[in-house]
């Protein structure tokens, strides 16, 4: 792989800005109570959806503690889970969302390499 000498390691990713109401984002985040790791998690996913998509987004919680039932239908087998509803296709993000570029990979924003 060529890396090219003049461009710094540090350089921002370029991220795909989601424009129009049409490119809002539908994103359920599944969470067991209200744990370190489930607000670490939603802490994470609001400040990438205020960096990067502009107000463009919806954010679900949904607590498996008060509805396990919820579960089923997204097929959820780990906790914190992000499910992108929207745009299509569904995409999952299992963790606490810390690595940024990583959950912008899983959301589309940056392509994948």
């Amino acid at each position: 792989m060529k890396t090219n000498p003049t461009k710094p390691k540090s350089a921002p990713p370029k991220v795909r800005p989601a424009e129009t109401k049409s490119d809002a984002f539908v994103l359920r985040l599944y969470v067991a109570g209200q744990t370190p790791k489930s607000m670490t998690a939603f802490a994470n996913l609001k400040k990438i959806c205020e960096e990067h998509l502009a107000g463009l987004y919806q954010i679900e919680v949904v607590d498996l503690l008060e509805n396990p039932q919820l579960a089923r239908g997204d097929q959820i087998l780990a906790i914190p889970t992000l499910v992108r509803k929207l745009p299509e296709p569904v995409r999952k993000i299992i963790g606490d969302l810390s690595n940024a570029e990583r959950v912008l990979i899983g959301l589309d924003l940056l392509p994948r390499e």
